[in-house]
């Protein structure tokens, strides 16, 4: 399988108060970043095979400018081979895209936008402190649309404080208006370390509650698939499997990628590797011509199967039942998940249900022993 390429692109405007990974609110460092990224990039030149995936993530790509992403991706293809046919991702805020810009990215060859739409519902936008309105959401999505990209990805949010089922059920519906080829639907999470998981902590608010959670869970998995979306993995949807993400399936899958930036994770033949998380590091380490990396860890043989369950059970496709056969009293514990209705087996393969998915953490804990 060929490997996957991770751009991080540590800028946005502002921080959301729920997000945990890594970003700053400066620009100021846009130039001395991308010189370290090409020193990164440089680095591993000869030590991948061809990228048949190109994910910019961040951060806010699109928060950088049309010069900036131009010298960016050309330095991709200058240092790497990247297949002609490569899925080619970028992640956009609403209210950074126009139809300059669009028109650049597609001139520069990406060909998925995936667009960080979170709520159609300006009360809700403004609880996550997004930059955008649901007007601007609309009118972005109409233009990435009329700019021709093959492929249109949109981020929602559900779980909100308060939330009523059928809130959330508006969002799909105005969702769906769109036609995107996919969908990913988040349950918000009180991050340790965010602002909003020091509210939660704090008593300022307070979570929906497991069975509020799995309700929406169930009506946003239902809702979907009978509108045609294939739910592939828990929190994914795709019109078919072509228009499935091939970069994360990558992730699942354990095959290899590599990531550049700063706090980028790597991995390849058992061995994951991760940067730098601050940006300043980042460009030091690399002014000085050492490589950023943080630390790395080497897969052991319990880790890599234990992991492999893990994923497995995230996604549709399960596992095969060749995969648990080494696991302490997998028939019995197999026959326990299928009569509680957790997974269920189609020939060789045993596939998570939806409230398989509800649980997806905990079962290979269970083969596990």
């Amino acid at each position: 399988m060929n490997p996957g390429l991770y751009i991080h692109v540590p800028f946005c405007k502002t921080k959301c108060p729920y997000c945990a990974f890594y970003s700053v609110t400066s620009l100021s460092l846009v130039t001395e970043w991308l010189e370290a990224l090409r020193k990164e990039a440089a680095l591993y030149t000869d030590r991948f095979t061809p990228f048949d995936t190109v994910y910019l993530g961040g951060g806010t790509p699109t928060l950088l400018s049309e010069r900036v992403l131009e010298e960016l991706i050309h330095c991709l293809h200058d240092q790497f081979a990247i297949t002609a046919d490569a899925e080619f991702t970028m992640e956009a805020n609403p209210d950074d895209v126009t139809p300059g810009k669009l028109a650049v990215l597609r001139d520069l060859g990406v060909n998925r936008i995936s667009l960080g739409v979170q709520s159609f519902d300006d009360e809700e936008l403004r609880f996550l402190r997004r930059r955008h309105s649901a007007s601007q959401a609309k009118k972005a999505l109409d233009w990435i649309k009329e700019s021709g990209f093959p492929k249109v990805g949109m981020d929602l949010m559900y779980g909100l404080p308060g939330q009523a089922e059928s809130a959330w059920l508006r969002n799909l519906e105005e969702t769906i208006r769109f036609n995107p080829e996919h969908i990913s639907c988040y349950q918000l999470t009180m991050e340790e370390h965010t602002p909003l998981g020091k509210m939660y902590e704090d008593g300022q608010i307070e979570s929906l509650g497991e069975e509020k959670e799995r309700s929406l869970f169930i009506l946003t998995s239902t809702f979907l698939q009978e509108k045609g979306y294939l739910h592939y993995e828990i929190s994914n949807f795709a019109m078919g499997k072509e228009n499935m993400s091939c970069h994360n399936l990558k992730y699942w899958q354990h095959a290899p990628y590599l990531g550049l930036g700063p706090s980028a994770h790597s991995y390849r033949d058992g061995v994951r590797w991760w940067n730098h998380r601050s940006v300043e590091t980042y460009c030091m380490t690399l002014g000085q011509g050492l490589p950023p990396v943080a630390g790395a860890e080497t897969l052991s043989e319990n880790q890599y199967h234990l992991e492999r369950l893990m994923l497995g059970f995230r996604t549709r496709e399960g596992l095969s039942v060749d995969e648990i056969r080494d696991c302490p009293q997998a028939d019995s514990i197999l026959r326990q998940l299928v009569d509680s209705g957790l997974v269920v087996l189609n020939g060789d393969r045993i596939n998570p249900t939806l409230d398989g998915y509800l649980v997806a953490d905990s079962l290979p804990l269970l083969l596990a022993g």
